[in-house]
């Protein structure tokens, strides 16, 4: 167990020890940001552990429950656990426990199959607190780790890192879901997040030290929990000695509450534009390893000892100013087939229908076949039900469905467009069909013809299916009954709720897009080598922690506006490195100035409160952004409307007095270390 020495007194080689070990926590724990948190459980959740449930959709709720909850838990925790480790000098103690929680709660993920939503929602929800819960105390010892003129290099070091850490394993992961066959390849992969975190966690246990406690000691027979109460009552009735402090807490939450969404709803955004699954999981390995570079650079931004901060800051702003104008300018140069830039939209031609969605109402119509019908009473919006087409009120779905009749061995559509999405029910007594278009078989990836098997031991509603025809115009799509392929005991039934003709795809290509980019990164490069120390020495020397956040915010900024406008995949990819270059270091700089306007002696108790606020403020600019779809029935408004919460965060930025802030801190460590 290492000694515990003040920061300003250690050898710089013990100093140099102290900050890898602590950086090395965001390389273990960013595993779990990655893997769990953002890109395999959800999809895993919805597909085999909701499998059983009636419909995606509900699989989706039920997902964001559990993310609420999780969320609700860290919220209560957070303030009562800083102060507790303040109070108690145990803020490796609660790291420890908090971070062996979450190592047990990931693990466990591996015994979740098909069906097992309770239980994934059960062991996420323990990973989750566990992994929320130990951030505030990895957070708390930053300043107990880096002097305070290197909070902001250590900071975003740590951020590097967690790229770095995060973007590998979920690489490997990926690797491991493809290769493995069944499930293996999820749960072994949710399983190594565990992993992953325990071993690298090491360090932080091992080199770091319990930080000295700094309140009063406890009278015999005080309880701790109702003195830390009392420190937390007596923290927010001094509210207007932290002023400065709460000022910039309130610009973070706005600010870093858009960034948020942002982050979250990236690939959302990016598939209602018609981008692939592929090309969204690259941008979002891009976002975790260019940022590995961007967050050391924006680190040095505020440095002056640094004798390269005037190439730092060139390099920023030439990639603020070129990303938009080199990725817009480029879909109106490049071919089409290069930049991802979409065809006009598909009209019906003849009978072949175009683009959009038609709901079960108008399905027999689109379908040519022999259908049986059945009115169902009650029904919602009073629909016909049929075979092939019923999107009825779910308390009379199932005798609506046990009352249709078999359908025949053929069924076509004639549309106008590549593909075609259909909305359609799966159970027991559902058929296996083959795919075919314009008279020829369907063919998979691996050159098999296509089925669509629609059979399953438990019925559920809302399943999708696409098919996609080889290049756009008036194609027919059959479905073709396959008796010889139905498992014993089950019928040859189909059911389709809705038949959406998608819009034009995207064709592009993606090494000339990297090549592009890089080419810009070059010339970037050698631009601010050259002239970064002749045309940025004065906006060097005014950049400062809370400037270089601004700057960063004037960025997001611009990705706002640019991501209202957007539509190909080059200025998607673009755009993507545009946040990768601001990502990390804007929220590691955030980290670095709130430690240092907090006192030193109290920061878990602040930290803890930084939680709690951050978790209750993280609704609005959702809010506003899913009513911003909802009133305009499209994403890019609600992208739109997030330049408000950055300006507003800048402007409350702008009005905190750093240095006061900082005075009022150094006083309150004064206080605590006489007592």
């Amino acid at each position: 167990m290492a000694t515990y020495v003040p920061v300003a007194e250690l050898d710089d080689q013990e100093y140099k020890r102290r900050i890898r070990a602590w950086t090395m926590y965001d390389w273990a724990n960013s595993a779990f940001a990655t893997t769990i948190l953002a890109a395999v459980l959800p999809v895993y959740y919805s597909q085999v552990a909701g499998a059983n449930l009636a419909s995606a959709a509900t699989a989706t709720q039920y997902w964001n429950a559990t993310l609420s909850i999780s969320t609700f838990i860290i919220a209560l925790l957070s303030p009562i656990l800083g102060t507790v480790s303040d109070v108690m000098r145990g803020k490796k103690r609660f790291l420890s426990f908090f971070v062996t929680l979450g190592i047990i709660g990931t693990g466990l993920l591996i015994l979740v199959d098909t069906g097992d939503w309770l239980l994934a929602s059960a062991f996420f929800i323990i990973g989750r607190i566990g992994f929320g819960s130990a951030n505030i105390f990895y957070d708390a010892l930053l300043p107990h780790v880096a002097r305070e003129e290197d909070q902001d290099r250590v900071s975003t070091q740590g951020y590097a890192m967690g790229y770095l850490g995060g973007g590998l394993l979920l690489a490997i992961n990926v690797a491991m879901i493809f290769m493995l066959p069944g499930n293996w390849g999820v749960r072994l992969s949710l399983f190594s997040v565990a992993i992953w975190w325990a071993v690298f966690s090491i360090p932080i246990f091992r080199v770091v030290p319990e930080p000295p406690a700094a309140t009063e000691k406890l009278a015999p027979g005080q309880s701790v929990v109702r003195v830390s109460f009392r420190r937390i009552g007596q923290t927010l009735g001094e509210i207007r000695q932290y002023r400065e402090l709460f000022k910039y807490l309130v610009a973070f939450l706005i600010y870093n509450d858009a960034i948020g969404v942002i982050i979250t709803v990236a690939a959302i955004y990016g598939a209602e534009l018609g981008f692939g699954s592929t090309e969204l999981i690259l941008a979002i390995l891009l976002v975790q390893f260019v940022g590995i570079p961007y967050s050391l650079v924006f680190g040095n931004l505020p440095s002056k000892s640094n004798r390269r901060q005037t190439v730092y800051v060139a390099f920023v702003v030439y990639n603020i100013i070129m990303l938009p104008l080199v990725g817009i300018a480029s879909t109106r140069l490049l071919p089409q087939a290069l930049t991802g830039t979409p065809s006009p939209d598909f009209v019906a031609v003849g009978s072949a229908v175009g683009q959009g969605s038609y709901p079960a109402g108008d399905a027999a119509f689109l379908f040519s076949g022999s259908w049986t019908t059945t009115k169902v009473p009650g029904a919602e919006r009073g629909e016909t039900c049929a075979l092939i087409a019923f999107w009825c009120d779910e308390a009379e779905l199932a005798a609506t469905y046990a009352s249709t009749q078999s359908v025949g061995d053929q069924v076509d559509l004639s549309f106008n467009g590549q593909k075609v999405t259909l909305t359609h029910s799966i159970g027991p007594d559902h058929g296996i069909w083959a795919v075919e278009i314009d008279g020829q078989p369907l063919l998979d990836e691996d050159g098999a013809p296509l089925l669509l098997d629609a059979y399953s031991e438990n019925l559920r509603y809302d399943e999708t299916v696409d098919f996609q025809a080889e290049s756009e115009g008036v194609h027919l799509l059959s479905l073709v009954n396959t008796p010889d392929r139905n498992p014993a005991g089950s019928g040859n039934r189909l059911s389709i709720a809705q038949i959406t003709v998608l819009p034009p795809l995207r064709t592009s290509s993606l090494p000339a897009i990297i090549g592009l980019l890089l080419a810009v990164q070059l010339v970037g490069a050698i631009f601010s080598l050259l002239l970064g120390p002749v045309l940025f020495t004065g906006l060097a020397e005014k950049l400062n922690t809370k400037r270089s956040i601004f700057l960063a915010l004037i960025a997001y900024a611009i990705i706002a506006v640019w991501g209202f406008f957007l539509n190909s995949v080059i200025e998607f990819w673009f755009l993507a490195w545009m946040v990768a270059t601001v990502q990390g270091g804007s929220q590691a700089l955030s980290r670095s100035l709130y430690a240092a306007l907090s006192p030193t002696a109290m920061s878990g108790e602040f930290f803890g409160l930084f939680s709690i606020m951050s978790r209750f403020a993280s609704v609005i600019s959702p809010l506003v952004f899913v009513l911003a779809v909802a009133i305009f029935g499209s994403s890019r408004p609600g992208v739109l409307a997030l330049v408000l919460f950055f300006l507003v965060g800048m402007f409350l930025l702008s009005r905190v007095d750093v240095d006061e802030g900082k005075r009022v801190a150094h006083e309150k460590d004064a206080q605590l270390l006489r007592l």
